[in-house]
Parts: structure tokens; C-alpha cells; sequence
């Protein structure tokens, strides 16, 4: 039997396998919107731990890391350097989010911060924006199944069929059980994928080069500029030290300000819960490490691989290796895939028919409200794959799109808990100022005072600014509506 078949059969017996881990778990809590979308905050740490680690490294991660760091060396460690930085906030505000979540009924941070600042405009405008970011985060999943089924059987499957098939099985489980099955898939594909990649992150440079410092030394004689810190080349082939230092900030600014994450907190069955969570959760970047070396595999042994994203299923099908292992392989980079798909597009529908539609009809109830959820999961789906199949942008190139925007809602979540005098005037429009100025750069990079910045830097310059300076021109908030998110 061909290399590909086999491998084919293990990846179809995997998302069988993923099917019913998503599907089980949704019969345990209630079906109600609250067990829908935060699994009735009874989420343990274990739980936690993969679904705040699996939902991020994803299709990114597996494909899109290995892709930079075999066309751009370590350029590509922004990614573990911004991961280390941007869990610190959960740590301070997730438990206090938790507190309100419980005492008030949130189920999403813009439901929190219209509450804090009594803005329904806050909540519709936090609602667009969310969705705005996830659909590009959606397309980067896709991409990444479509692209290792495509691989995997040297077109035989196409990248359209391959990301359909695969989304196909995420929506069946997001429909069917909402939070609870992405949690425990995630737990199922977070173990699957750290083994993966500790195995051909050692695997592969022994097999090219004899092992990962003869590897690197191969590199530094081949392409030593890949070896050389961000902007220190000199020859033009990386980052500039502001496209890099930037690219970091506002990625660890808006690392768990992506709703997906955020959300999770509401969902924690105890605040030790989620600290330790927290607390354990830089142990998941060190996953990181064999996926860069992936990457560096290919630099000196296959040079000039495009789409550079590929790199990872081009190495499998060019070595000798068995056909069971080159399906486990594919197999756990879809399940880097949909481990941030699922969470993904659970978040976006919940947060776009809560925060969104709801709040702009003047309520739902209880029913419709999952309904309408649940319909918009199907079209967010349908308009992610459109996007999926018609264009041509990098894995990394899209998150870090997307990143710039969610990063403007650091400040007002920020301000909600540290900040007494902040007001809806200031929280409304720095988020506002913050947004559009950040589209503005990443429309016309040409406009950036400082070529290469990372156009989220000066959306955040911008949002704090007003924020300030709106907050002070305005009178102070009323006290008991502030009071709650200061207590100890």
C-alpha cells in the first residue's frame, strides 16, 4: 500500500477519533447559554492548561513557525518571546474577570467591560472587532489543514477538499457541545501535538545532519545570516530590529486579549484554578523549541522550498520514513488545526450573537440566543473557507494582521481594573481612535513614521492617549458601579 494511503487512513481514523472526544463531553453540563459557552465554570486545571496552550500553537505553530524559521532563522523566536510575556496579564486580571463573571453573569469580556463602563456601544463595538480578528485567526487553521492534506497525498486531495473535510469535523463538535468539546479535544490534540513535535524536532536533524548542533553548524556556514538577531544582517533578509522588537509587543499585548483565551477565565471552576494554570502555562512554549528546529531542518538540506509554510509536509514526503509515522505526523499538525480552530469559531459566533445581535435587538432569550450562536458558527465557517481557498497569505503574516487589532483592547481591560477615574468616554473612544489608527497603518504601511513598525504600536499609542485624556475631561464613573471591580 502507498506511503500516502496509509497515511491518509491514520488521519481519517484520528478526526473519527477527535469526532466523538468533542462530541461525549457536551452531554455533561447543561444546555443552557452559560453551559454552552463557559461549560457552567466548571472547566479544572488540566483542562485549562491545554486549552489555553492548544488553542494557540495551531496551524501557526506547526506550519507557519517552522515556515519563518527556515526563511528567516531566529527571527522566528518572536514567538516564543511574546508567548513567555503575554500570559502575565491573565495572571492579574483573569481571576478578577472570573469574580465578576460569577457574581454578574459574563460569559465574555465585552460583557465586562460594557458593564464597567456602562456602554452598550463598548459591547457592540468589541463585538465587530472580535469577530473582525477571528476570521483571518479561522483562515490561518484552514490553511494549515488544507495544506498538509494536500501534501500528504501530492495533490491528490485538494487544499479546498482537505480544509473542508477537516472543518467539517470541528463544526459537527462545536455545534453539537459548545466549550466542553473544544476543552477536551484541545486536552486530546495538546498531548498528541507535544509529542509530535518533541519527536521530529529531534528526529529530523539527526537524520540530515547528525544531530541539532551539527545542523546549526551546517547553517552557519551555508546561511549564517539566518543565525544573526533581527536587524543585525545587514543584507535586508530579516526583520528590522523595530519590525521584530515591535512585532513582539503588540503580539504579547494582545496574547490574552484574544476572546478565546479570555473567555476561558469565565470558565475556570476556581480562581487557584486558573492562576495555577497560569502559572504552568511557559512550559507549553518550551513545545516550541522542536518546531523551530523543524524548520532550521530544511534550511541547508532543501533550500528554496515555497510556499516556505510547506516546509514541514515537504521533509516528510522527502525522507524514508515509515507510512504509520507520516500519518501521525499529518495527524497531529491537524490537530494543531483544529485545536485553535474549534476554540476560535466556538468564541467568534458566541461573541458576535451576545455581544452583537443581542445586545442590538434589545435581548434574546435563552433558546434563540444558542440558536443563533449556533447558526453563526456555520456561517463563519463558510466565510472562513471562502477566504481559506481565495488567497495567497502567509500562516504568520495573517496572525500578525490580526494581532494589531486585538491588542487595542488591553487598555480599556487594564484601565477596568486599575484605573477608578477611567470613564465610558475615554474607554470608548481610545478602543475606537486605537482601532482605526491601527487599520489606517495596515493599510498604508507606507504611512508609518518608522518603517517596519508594527502598525498595532501606534494603534495602542493612540488608544492610551485618549483613554487619558477623555477619562480626565469627563466626570468621574459612579462609585458602586466601580467599587465591585476593586475588591480583594
Amino acid at each position: 500500500m502507498e506511503t500516502w494511503v496509509v497515511a491518509l487512513i491514520v488521519c481519517s481514523l484520528y478526526l473519527a477519533v477527535t469526532l466523538v472526544a468533542g462530541i461525549l463531553p457536551g452531554l455533561r453540563v447543561s444546555k443552557s447559554v452559560s453551559g454552552y459557552v463557559a461549560a457552567d465554570r466548571s472547566m479544572g486545571t488540566l483542562v485549562l492548561y491545554f486549552v489555553l496552550g492548544a488553542s494557540v500553537f495551531s496551524s501557526f505553530a506547526f506550519l507557519g513557525g517552522p515556515g519563518w524559521a527556515y526563511s528567516r532563522g531566529v527571527a522566528a523566536l518572536y514567538i516564543i518571546a511574546y508567548g513567555v510575556l503575554g500570559i502575565v496579564p491573565l495572571y492579574f486580571l483573569g481571576p478578577r474577570a472570573r469574580r465578576m463573571g460569577e457574581r454578574f453573569g459574563f460569559v465574555t469580556q465585552a460583557e465586562l467591560l460594557a458593564h464597567r463602563f456602562d456602554s452598550k456601544a463598548i459591547q457592540i463595538l468589541m463585538a465587530v472587532l472580535s469577530v473582525a480578528a477571528f476570521v483571518p485567526y479561522l483562515v490561518i487553521q484552514m490553511k494549515g489543514a488544507g495544506l498538509i492534506l494536500e501534501t500528504l497525498t501530492e495533490g491528490r486531495i485538494s487544499f479546498a477538499v482537505g480544509a473542508g473535510v477537516t472543518y467539517s469535523v470541528v463544526l459537527i463538535y462545536v455545534l453539537s457541545s459548545g466549550v466542553m468539546g473544544v476543552g477536551w479535544t484541545n486536552t486530546l490534540q495538546g498531548v498528541f501535538m507535544m509529542i509530535v513535535a518533541w519527536f521530529l524536532g529531534l528526529y529530523l536533524p539527526y537524520k540530515l545532519y547528525g544531530g541539532v548542533g551539527a545542523m546549526f553548524e551546517g547553517i552557519q556556514r551555508a546561511r549564517p545570516e539566518l543565525l544573526v538577531a533581527p536587524g543585525l544582517a545587514g543584507d535586508g533578509s530579516q526583520w528590522t530590529w523595530w519590525a521584530f522588537g515591535s512585532s513582539v509587543l503588540v503580539s504579547a499585548a494582545g496574547f490574552t486579549m484574544w476572546p478565546h483565551l479570555f473567555m476561558k477565565s469565565y470558565a475556570a471552576i476556581s480562581e487557584r484554578s486558573l492562576k495555577l494554570t497560569v502559572v504552568m502555562y511557559p512550559t507549553f512554549q518550551i513545545f516550541l523549541v522542536p518546531i523551530l528546529l523543524i524548520g532550521f531542518a530544511g534550511v541547508v538540506a532543501y533550500p528554496g522550498v515555497e510556499p516556505t509554510d510547506s516546509i514541514l509536509p515537504f521533509l516528510l514526503t522527502q525522507l524514508d520514513l515509515s507510512p504509520l509515522l507520516v500519518g501521525l505526523v499529518c495527524a497531529g499538525t491537524l490537530a494543531a488545526s483544529m485545536s485553535s480552530g474549534d476554540s476560535i469559531l466556538h468564541a467568534a459566533a458566541s461573541i458576535g450573537i451576545r455581544d452583537g445581535v443581542a445586545q442590538a435587538s434589545g435581548g434574546l432569550d435563552d433558546r434563540r440566543e444558542r440558536l443563533y450562536i449556533r447558526i453563526l458558527v456555520v456561517v463563519l465557517s463558510l466565510v472562513a473557507f471562502y477566504f481559506t481557498v481565495g488567497t495567497e497569505a502567509s500562516l504568520v503574516g495573517l496572525l500578525l494582521a490580526a494581532y494589531g487589532g486585538v491588542a487595542q483592547i488591553l487598555p480599556p481591560m487594564l484601565a477596568a481594573f486599575a484605573w477608578k477615574r477611567a470613564t465610558t468616554l475615554g474607554a470608548l473612544g481610545g478602543l475606537s481612535v486605537g482601532i482605526a489608527v491601527n487599520t489606517l497603518f495596515l493599510v498604508r504601511p507606507d504611512l508609518s513614521p518608522i518603517p517596519g513598525m508594527h502598525e498595532g504600536v501606534w494603534g495602542l499609542i493612540a488608544n492610551v492617549t485618549v483613554l487619558v485624556v477623555g477619562s480626565l475631561m469627563t466626570a468621574p464613573p459612579k462609585s458602586e458601579r466601580v467599587e465591585p471591580y476593586f475588591e480583594s
